[in-house]
């Protein structure tokens, strides 16, 4: 606390502030204000003089300190918006759920409203009806502990004390039938409710297609959230018991999937939650899974359908498939698995559909109609959930009249139509903005959640967590003032391949290539120029965070030139740390790779036009296929200005050289990186010719797929591809030059990994240690000495 005294002398009274002179304090006022002001004076200064310090600067109209011109600038300050805005979201969740109730609340109190117009007897019917299904919950439970069948797959807690369905040890199972590139998008989304919300351990159990399968197994494996286990099912194997069926719904012979779940899941398997793609959480799981000490033996928990679809109301002559009343909606169901297989599920439904599709013909809402047509045969199949626990968005919802003034708050919401986010509903903002908060939450945060619990099978995530001797980080020094070098090399990068829709076959003739790059988001606006340039399949890694990619798919689905592309792999790499894991993005993209050979480039040059078509046949030519060491040079120029008329021709370039417009690349910085292709040569070669290795080496090159990774070792800027040309050499790769090929380098802003190195004297000096590692181990490695590499400190 500041106090301030009056003391007085024979000098004279002088004023103190907690015992120190009013002279010292304003000696400290004056340097407060002194160091920001000389920071700005400086900060100034280094703007007007930095264009004059760096190449090339005549080209850019303003520039900040790290070479940024206005434009650029702004994205980047852009970029950090984003990041600040992902810090909040979690935030925002807990008030959603807030608002969730509210929207409840006022719906139930609209009710009670109306319900002073009623006759008294109606009113005494509701209240009954509470008594009862009071009673019924009661009723269900033996002296306050639900009934369980079997509890062989509850693990006892650490207290020791006895299993019980609210224990927080209990593993909930789930299953989602995943098929295809967008869903595996969506069930991402889901995910990350549920793990915001749960505290039990889950074991989710995916029907997957061939397609939906390894992404989501790779997204699992690299996400490694505690307390989660995965296992697959192949829709292939279980495609002949639906596909006989007619469906119009959109999802296909896949939405039928679930119909089979009694005999695709395992025989231990008591019960399992059961859920759609397009449903998103705003509470605990565990709640959900409660239910079932209430179902007694009944097998199928749902709740009520909130639209008059099985009434036939909604279009004239409209005949649906029969149902129990409003009938039911299957996008949650608590499904018994054990009640189902007594009662020949399997048998029972295929007779019930057979005899149904003699007069319907066909599903309209796929395993929703079957479901419901059973429970029409069979009423005591059914228990019916209370509706909170599938609030229903479809275009024809009456949920907020059935749902809204019934229940106390909202628990899962069902994007039922396939116009999704863009539905018409009166609270659609609200539950579009619930839903966009989880997709672009932070899910690197879910990895935090600690399952204490014992007698569970450790997954990788709890492997890692829990110190066990693979743990990453745990023989790293974090004295060591290159750990942040160290930690981005063992870092588990949570990564999501395919993130948007693939299909390309590669040419049968054996010669296909694709191009391999990788990009954060500030490179985003490259793509749509380099696909202009490249007409065949690419792989491109894009290191994001979840809010970042959403940016990117908006971008891309408006692109009239991405939209439309289907040979294009993106996969995106979440961000993770500090650094920037070049070579690790690198490796993703080359590992997604289908065609036999690879053009291995960067985001930022163009490929001259027809690059595509020429690679293909100088493959053939060159007879790499049976030649895999062989490593087909592309040369590099690179232009200063932001517009150029792209050559189209080797001659038209050349012409260029002439006139200053390009450069060989590097040639103002550091020529070293490019000098062996020997550009001299390449202006008058008609032939391919072979060139020898140097020290610094970093050409882009044409390889098989096959080729060894980069190291990983290598993170931003700095020997990302030096190492990796080095280790080609090792390998006794032949490096040959094509004689019409080039690609050229477009300006943007500068990296901010070369900021750090221009910057960070600490960074130089860790990436001289880890070079002089890497030489070392390459020197072990193929019995080689390596060592003279290291003599020049200029890095790429």
């Amino acid at each position: 606390m500041l106090t301030i005294r009056l003391s007085s002398s024979r000098k004279g009274a002088k004023l103190k502030i907690n015992g120190v002179s009013i002279r010292i304090w304003t000696l400290c006022m004056v340097l407060c204000c002194a160091i920001p002001t000389a920071l700005v004076i400086y900060y100034h200064y280094f703007l007007s003089h930095w264009s004059l310090l760096r190449p090339g600067a005549g080209h850019f109209s303003s520039t900040n300190f790290l070479g940024f011109n206005d434009r650029e600038a702004k994205l980047a300050e852009r970029v950090r918006e984003v990041e600040e805005h992902n810090q909040i979201l979690r935030r925002q969740l807990t008030l959603f759920r807030n608002q969730l109730m509210n929207i409840a609340d006022d719906a139930h109190h609209q009710r009670q409203l109306k319900n002073q117009h009623l006759p008294q007897g109606a009113e005494l019917i509701n209240d009954a009806d509470k008594i009862n299904d009071t009673h019924h919950h009661a009723d269900s439970s033996k002296n306050g502990q639900p009934s369980v069948k079997d509890n062989s797959s509850v693990p006892k807690c650490p207290d020791g004390s006895s299993d019980s369905l609210s224990s927080k040890c209990e593993i909930i199972h789930v299953a989602i039938v995943c098929a295809g590139y967008n869903s595996s998008r969506s069930v991402v989304t889901l995910i990350k409710s549920i793990l915001f919300y749960r505290k039990n351990p889950l074991h989710f159990h995916f029907i997957t297609d061939s397609t939906a399968q390894p992404i989501l197994k790779t997204l699992f494996e690299t996400w490694v959230v505690p307390g989660v286990n995965v296992d697959f099912y192949l829709t292939d194997n279980l495609q002949q018991d639906v596909s006989w069926i007619p469906n119009k719904h959109y999802s296909g012979v896949y939405g039928l999937m679930k119909l089979v779940l009694p005999k695709a899941l395992p025989a231990y398997l008591d019960k399992v939650i059961v859920l759609d793609t397009d449903v998103t959480f705003a509470t605990d799981i565990l709640e959900l899974w409660k239910i079932f000490s209430l179902m007694k033996d009944k097998p199928l928990g749902l709740v009520e359908n909130q639209s008059d679809w099985y009434l036939g109301k909604i279009w004239k002559n409209y005949r649906p498939w029969p149902a129990l009343g409003r009938g039911f909606n299957t996008g949650v169901i608590l499904m018994s698995l054990t009640n189902l297989r007594k009662f020949n599920w399997s048998q029972v439904w295929k007779m019930i559909a057979e005899k149904e599709l003699l007069s319907m013909l066909s599903t309209s809402l796929a395993d929703q109609d079957i479901f419901n047509t059973v429970i029409k045969h069979h009423p005591f199949l059914i228990y019916k959930l209370p509706c909170q626990w599938n609030v229903q968005l479809s275009e024809h919802t009456l949920s907020e009249r059935l749902c809204f003034t019934e229940a106390q708050d909202l628990k899962i919401i069902h994007w039922n139509s396939p116009k999704k986010l863009k539905v018409k509903n009166k609270h659609l903002e609200f539950f579009r903005n619930l839903y966009l908060t989880f997709l672009e939450y932070d899910g690197n945060l879910l990895r935090r959640e600690l399952i204490g619990c014992a007698n569970i099978t450790r997954t990788i995530a709890d492997r890692l967590i829990f110190g066990q001797s693979n743990a990453p980080y745990s023989d790293l020094d974090e004295e060591d003032i290159c750990y942040e070098f160290r930690r981005a090399r063992v870092t588990k990068y949570r990564t999501h391949l395919y993130y948007v829709d693939y299909s390309y076959e590669p040419d049968p003739e054996g010669n296909d290539v694709t191009l391999i790059a990788q990009l954060s988001v500030d490179r985003l606006q490259m793509v749509e120029s380099l696909c202009k340039h490249w007409e065949g399949p690419v792989s491109l890694a894009l290191y994001m965070s979840d809010s970042e990619v959403q940016q990117f798919f908006t971008y891309i689905t408006n692109s009239p030139v991405l939209r439309d592309r289907r040979n294009i792999g993106f996969h995106i790499v979440y961000k993770e740390g500090d650094s920037y894991p070049i070579n690790h993005l690198r490796n993703i993209a080359l590992r997604q790779v289908k065609t036999p050979f690879v053009f291995l480039t960067d985001v930022d040059f163009l490929p001259m036009f027809g690059l595509y078509t020429y690679l293909k046949r100088s493959i053939l030519t060159m007879d790499l296929s049976n030649n895999p060491k062989r490593a087909l040079i592309i040369p590099a120029f690179e232009t200063q200005r932001y517009r150029i008329d792209f050559p189209k021709s080797k001659a038209d370039l050349i012409k260029m050289l002439d006139l200053g417009t390009l450069f060989t690349f590097r040639y103002h910085v550091w020529t070293i990186g490019h000098a062996p292709t020997d550009y001299q040569r390449w202006r008058t070669a008609t032939t391919p010719y072979r060139i020898q290795w140097e020290r610094d080496f970093e050409p882009y090159i044409v390889v098989s797929k096959d080729v060894v990774d980069y190291d990983v070792r290598f993170v931003g800027f700095g020997w990302n591809k030096v190492s990796h040309i080095m280790e080609l050499h090792a390998q006794d790769y032949q490096f040959i030059v094509l004689p019409n090929a080039f690609v050229i380098h477009m300006p943007h802003a500068p990296s901010f990994g070369i900021a750090k190195f221009r910057s960070s004297a600490v960074y130089r000096r860790c990436l001289n240690v880890i070079k002089s590692e890497f030489v070392s181990d390459l020197s072990h490695k193929y019995s080689r000495d390596f060592s003279n590499v290291l003599d020049n400190n200029i890095l790429s």
